[in-house]
């Protein structure tokens, strides 16, 4: 018998916020019915409405139905979890042959899933560091990799593992020069020609750190959510990312990375409210229901993550977000600057509407610095793009088109 999950990850903080978001319901009731609660000003028109339909409602009844609700609310996200907890284990697709190896990372044939695509144009496909690379190949339907494979294409997907003792002591140029370096060589010397790279994420950052070092070497750039002005859209995230600085790196100091449940308690502060509604809505649905099967593989694929190596957070945390390195035109690999103006590929930049990960006004400077870019803007967030039930006809089809249209 299959043991019981023991995420979502980090779960003691999951289910604080839950509890916390109960208390606070309750005990903001005085101040609703005062007028006294401090509000957003997109709020105060809707609270005013509300205000006076309290009026008219008996305290005590009122106070009553708040708080049956907050426990229901509650009761209905540990109802969630234990069904997670304790859903069958998933089966992953079967992996494609391993083509290169280097310390903890794997570079994945896709070519040889899919008859014919052995031998076509080739696409190097870069996750990034932060979650494991299968989000690019969740399940067989919802694959962006097999997708554009069974289109004409050959991807490659990177896969980077679990950081080993010495690439816990990795920099972004370490993992740009020495892993996508090799790669890129090894890929080069089979082909004989120049790879597309599609980056999603961070990884959409490390291929541009890779054009940039080398621009003559690299094909066309898909950049999928990606983000470039780091100031742009997460401001009070900002503010407590510099409050929380020392704390992060006495982390990073002590244990050599950022941990997995760091990095997702990080990702749950920016929208705090996702995995209560997400654990609700799952609560009822049918177990063997296609909603719950979808729920369950994209739940394990957040809660199978791997810490960032220390350098890389430290470079993340507080260059890119916190002084907005990429942004500002001073990020450099290895004395090389990072700097979109002056790669001249075709580009296409992909930014999703409902993206809270990466805002919209982070990723869309990015077509507008380089040259040669198409923006395309897709009504779906950030996982769901390349993993959610339209990702065929949002992402993979006109991606794979583009990329076909570049290399041919």
């Amino acid at each position: 018998m299959t043991a019981p999950r023991t995420g979502p990850r980090p779960l003691p903080i999951l289910m604080a916020t839950q509890v916390l978001t109960s208390l606070t319901l309750i005990s903001a009731l005085p101040l609703s019915r005062s007028g006294s609660l401090s509000l957003s000003p997109e709020f105060q028109g809707a609270a005013a409405r509300l205000a006076r339909d309290i009026e008219k409602t008996n305290p005590e009844d009122f106070a009553a139905a708040v708080f049956k609700e907050a426990i229901k609310r509650l009761d209905s996200f540990t109802d969630g979890v234990v069904r997670y907890q304790q859903s069958p284990a998933t089966v992953r697709p079967p992996e494609p042959p391993i083509i290169w190896r280097g310390r903890s990372a794997r570079l994945l044939d896709y070519g040889a899933v899919v008859d014919g695509a052995a031998n076509a144009p080739v696409v190097l496909c870069i996750p990034s560091l932060i979650n494991r690379g299968y989000i690019l190949d969740l399940s067989e339907d919802r694959s962006l990799i097999r997708a554009i494979a069974r289109r004409g294409l050959r991807p490659l997907l990177l896969d980077w593992g679990t950081p080993d003792e010495v690439e816990r002591s990795f920099t972004l140029a370490d993992y740009i020069d020495v892993h996508l370096g090799a790669v890129l060589d090894h890929v080069r010397a089979e082909t004989g020609s120049s790879p597309a790279l599609l980056g999603y994420c961070m990884g959409g950052n490390l291929a541009l750190g890779l054009a940039a070092r080398r621009p003559n070497e690299v094909g066309p750039l898909a950049l999928l959510a990606t983000p470039w002005d780091f100031h742009a859209g997460h401001g009070p995230a900002r503010v407590a990312l510099s409050a929380l600085r020392p704390g992060l790196e006495t982390i990073i100091a002590s244990q050599g990375t950022l941990p997995v449940d760091v990095l997702q308690t990080l990702f749950n502060c920016l929208n705090p409210g996702l995995a209560g509604s997400k654990f609700r809505n799952i609560a009822t649905a049918g177990s063997t229901s296609r909603k719950f099967a979808d729920f369950v593989v994209l739940e394990d694929w957040l809660n199978d993550g791997v810490p960032l190596a220390g350098p890389v957070a430290k470079a993340c945390l507080f260059d890119w977000y916190g002084i907005n390195t990429p942004g500002r035109g001073v990020w450099k690999i290895n004395g090389t600057n990072v700097d979109p103006t002056k790669l001249d590929q075709p580009a296409l930049v992909i930014v999703p509407k409902d993206d809270y990960i990466v805002p919209p006004s982070s990723a869309r400077p990015l077509a507008d610095a380089l040259p040669n870019a198409t923006l395309q803007t897709v009504e779906a967030g950030h996982i769901g793009m390349v993993a959610g039930g339209r990702s065929g006809s949002l992402l993979y089809r006109p991606l794979a088109d583009w990329i076909t249209g570049q290399l041919t």
